[in-house]
């Protein structure tokens, strides 16, 4: 029989606990590896300072790495009875090693013990963020580089204004995309803090904990510090990498509308592969190139993720609250967007061939350097080039 680490031998109504619980028990299997690290490095502290034997945290380690292996080969889960991935592997301890199992949370709660698997998780995710984005940094860089020389209008206002490449085309976004990853490893850096033995959020009086230990064996940058600061800092780390993933495919999505504009029949300036196109059910001869529409979109998931995530942490007391316990779920959100966005399109970006005899450009798109060269030739004002220039044009 799974119990939660609260229960005090209470029934609870199940509408109850299936209302409290949410999904987090669905939301949690990404965090279970993280847990268990977590735990190791708290087991390996509690017996530097004497709280478990040798022997136990030997078999506590131990046994946390079956645990780790077993839950990747889909041999136990996390149920709703459990409530969640911490209490989950905490059950798991105790009916594998009894009392010793149950030693593993002495100087921690699962507040301290939700945000270090959380912080662990959010690191690898900035690392993996940024990874993806330079490999579509990199897809846009060859599409630009497959096409060497190739003259691409350049608009405002959705007209032709100047006179582009295709190369120059590429390199912009291929650059933005570059520097919005750069911001992942700045969140990354601002949440390497340790919170466990903050416990609650308020120490562990009574406890002789090493802190530092734990910090250093899992990577942290620094101990969080003091201890109710911990969860005043909930929903910042969050709402960072949610705003980061909306600045990313805000990039992604004027890329994905530019191809799409140009795919459209009136442009043609490019072609889709079969590969990436779908069809209509209706219209026998449509190639519809949906994978960009749906990128186009992506944006609207993070940024709604967002405010969801600074809607709840805000008007907040000090202290936890379960309040925050719904911030997963947005964030989760906004995080497998990103990803799942960032792997297609480089897929994608492959199946994209640019037409250069359907690319043509007006001589009305040279109309500034014309205005340049009057400037060089006469040694007039641009303003009075422009004007003279703008007769040509407009009479």
């Amino acid at each position: 029989m799974n119990k939660r680490l609260w229960e005090k031998g209470k029934e609870l109504d199940k509408k109850i606990l299936s209302y409290t619980a949410g999904n987090d028990h669905e939301l949690d299997a990404r965090l279970v590896k993280y847990d268990i690290r977590a735990s190791i490095a708290h087991a390996r502290m509690l017996s530097s300072k004497g709280y478990l034997k040798a022997d136990e945290c030997e078999q506590l380690i131990n046994q946390l790495n079956l645990l780790s292996d077993s839950f990747e080969a889909k041999q136990w889960g996390i149920t709703l009875e459990d409530e969640d991935c911490h209490t989950a592997l905490e059950n798991q301890l105790g009916q594998a090693l009894g009392t010793i199992g149950e030693k593993i949370h002495l100087g921690r709660s699962r507040n301290d013990q939700v945000l270090a698997a959380l912080r662990l998780y959010l690191i690898d995710v900035c690392d993996h963020i940024t990874e993806l984005s330079s490999e579509l940094a990199n897809a846009i860089t060859l599409l630009g580089d497959s096409h060497p020389n190739i003259s691409l209008p350049g608009y405002t206002h959705m007209q032709p204004a100047m006179p582009s490449t295709i190369t120059l085309w590429a390199s912009g976004y291929a650059t933005e995309i570059e520097r919005n990853a750069k911001h992942f490893q700045l969140i990354k850096k601002r949440i390497s803090l340790n919170p466990l033995g903050s416990a609650a959020g308020y120490g562990t009086p009574g406890l002789d904990l090493d802190r530092d230990l734990v910090t250093r064996e899992l990577g942290f940058n620094e101990t969080q510090e003091p201890a109710t600061s911990v969860q005043l800092s909930r929903g910042k780390a969050e709402a960072s990498i949610a705003f980061e993933c909306t600045l990313l495919l805000s990039d992604i999505s004027k890329l994905c509308a530019d191809l799409v504009l140009f795919n459209s029949q009136e442009y043609s300036f490019i072609k889709l592969s079969d590969s990436i196109t779908t069809g209509s059910s209706i219209m026998p001869q449509k190639k519809n190139p949906d994978i960009f529409e749906l990128g186009r979109s992506a944006v609207s998931i993070p940024m709604s993720a967002t405010q969801e995530i600074l809607m709840i942490s805000a008007k907040l007391t000090s202290g936890y609250h379960r309040d925050l316990q719904r911030i997963k779920a947005p964030l989760f959100r906004a995080i497998d967007i990103t990803s799942d966005t960032l792997e297609v399109l480089v897929i994608a970006l492959k199946n994209v061939t640019f037409l250069p005899d359907n690319i043509k450009l007006d001589r009305s798109l040279f109309a500034t350097e014309e205005a340049y060269n009057l400037v060089k030739i006469k040694g007039i004002s641009f303003r009075e080039a422009y004007r003279e220039i703008a007769k040509k044009y407009n009479d």
